[in-house]
């Protein structure tokens, strides 16, 4: 006996319309998201640019077909490629992601909301510069960084009480969810035609986590978000030429997300859509290192110096305990063998015995002329990881929202070192008096990795100054950074 199928179109899933609604409708007045997100557009370009310096990024990026130059494209910086807006999506996307050293994220589910500035950045400048053919006036880098906070959160919003990771789906899911909307609204889509393409954001298969853990952990992490922001163009612009959406795509039985791929689970939200996230959002500043680890770190240079005014090494340690919360234990407590270093900066006790024998931690450590230094793996293996229940309750905690490490060393000789706690990192927005200074100390060495001195000079002079910059064209903004 069969049962009836009711065929009747049904009205769009609330999740789908409270999005298109939020991006098309709402006014961002908060002053201090349009500072943080000044601040992370000038960290995340930043972030690139040092990502330039490694072939293993660069083999990467350009055309699809090489010698491709597409008259009015985007540019991607640091570079001389001009591409179609998806494919410098792709370009932008993989190398603000590829050193794990841009903005983060942390609730149900982490991520790294600046990913989307590759869709982002990429569709103002081809709308720029073709509106500008056409002899029409370009877009202001103010939209860009509209499309920032907005992108920021609607990740954020959508990760704070839901686990992708528990069902096996990467976060990049997100960063095409988000940036779906936003290029939406850059390119002009109805309210229809935006809900039909954040559908389809949806109906897409969506990526494994399995490129993060062992034992596939490889370099597909440090390209999975440029590859979400691309598609997200694509499917935006999908949706402008009237095709069709899903309206049910998520809540759809049998055949929906949640039955599918979120174990018949609906999505659950603690807070509308606003501009909380740019508010909020964690900027990894010190290290490039996987978020939970940060405050280990910070702890472990202390730790480093201490054992030089001792007149010690790690050679002469016996153990290290590090105290913290139940993510990091999830996604970095990790032993045995590392094969490359999208391995290493996602272990924490890697990322702990490093700084602690050199007193550093910089994206080279990762590579395999530092990692075959026999005293990491020797280290590595005295370092245990302990959950702080108090840690991972603060870590949840709106209104602390906490990335807690503690580190404990004792010594061959019995000794034991007073444990370095430290809760929020320097990339906090408790911390971000402290913090802002050396975020920018940091854009300046990223400039001066790939542009000679004048032309540094030039792009400070128009982007460290937010008025000056809102109200430039995106499109000469985008040719300051250009080689």
């Amino acid at each position: 006996m069969s049962s009836h199928i009711s065929n009747e179109r049904p009205q769009p899933d609330k999740v789908l319309t409270d999005i298109a609604d939020y991006v098309l409708n709402y006014e961002i007045k908060n002053e201090l998201a349009w500072k943080t997100a000044h601040y992370c557009l000038l960290d995340t370009l930043g972030c690139g640019l040092e990502a330039l310096t490694y072939h293993a990024c660069t083999k990467l990026l350009g055309p699809v077909v090489k010698g491709t130059i597409v008259p009015h494209g985007a540019k991607v910086p640091g570079t001389q490629f001009q591409l179609d807006p998806v494919q410098a999506a792709f370009n932008i996307g993989a190398i603000v992601r590829w050193l794990d050293f841009n903005d983060t994220w942390l609730a149900a589910e982490w991520g790294h909301p600046s990913d989307n500035l590759g869709g982002i950045l990429a569709t103002a400048d081809w709308l720029s510069r073709t509106q500008i053919a056409e002899g029409k006036a370009p877009l202001k880098m103010k939209q860009v960084l509209e499309a920032m906070i907005m992108a920021h959160e609607i990740q954020g919003v959508m990760a704070l009480e839901n686990s992708f990771n528990k069902v096996g789906l990467d976060h990049v899911l997100l960063v095409k969810l988000a940036s779906t909307a936003v290029v939406g609204k850059l390119i002009g889509l109805t309210r229809d035609e935006m809900i039909n393409a954040v559908s389809l954001a949806f109906v897409d298969g969506q990526s494994l986590r399995t490129y993060r853990h062992a034992p596939n952990t490889g370099s597909r992490k440090s390209w999975a978000a440029g590859d979400a922001t691309s598609r997200a163009v694509r499917l935006a612009l999908i949706a402008q030429t009237g095709e069709m959406g899903y309206p049910s795509v998520l809540t759809a039985k049998t055949w929906g997300f949640y039955d599918v791929s979120f174990k018949g689970n609906e999505f659950k939200f603690q807070r509308e859509y606003g501009s909380y996230v740019m508010e909020n959002v964690l900027f990894k500043i010190s290290f490039p290192a996987e978020f939970h680890s940060q405050t280990a770190v910070e702890a472990a240079m202390t730790l480093h110096q201490q054992l030089k005014d001792l007149g010690k090494t790690t050679d002469d340690i016996k153990k290290v305990t590090i105290r913290t919360h139940e993510a990091a234990i999830r996604i970095i407590d990790k032993k045995g063998p590392l094969n490359n270093p999208a391995d290493r900066d996602h272990c924490i006790q890697y990322m702990v015995a490093v700084p602690m024998i050199h007193g550093r931690l910089t994206a080279a450590d990762y590579e395999d002329n530092i990692a075959s230094d026999p005293r990491i793996d020797i280290l590595r293996d005295k370092i245990e990881c302990v959950e702080d229940t108090q840690f991972t309750t603060d870590y949840h905690d709106p209104e602390k929202r906490s990335i807690a490490n503690a580190v404990t060393v004792e010594l061959n000789d019995g000794t034991v070192l007073k444990e370095i706690v430290v809760e929020y990192p320097i990339g906090h927005q408790r911390r971000r008096e402290e913090g802002i200074p050396e975020l920018i100390k940091k854009y300046k060495i990223n400039l001066a990795r790939i542009f000679p001195e004048k032309q540094q000079r030039v792009v400070l002079e128009n982007s460290l100054d937010y008025d000056k910059l809102i109200s430039l064209n995106v499109n000469e903004f985008v040719d300051l950074m250009v080689i």
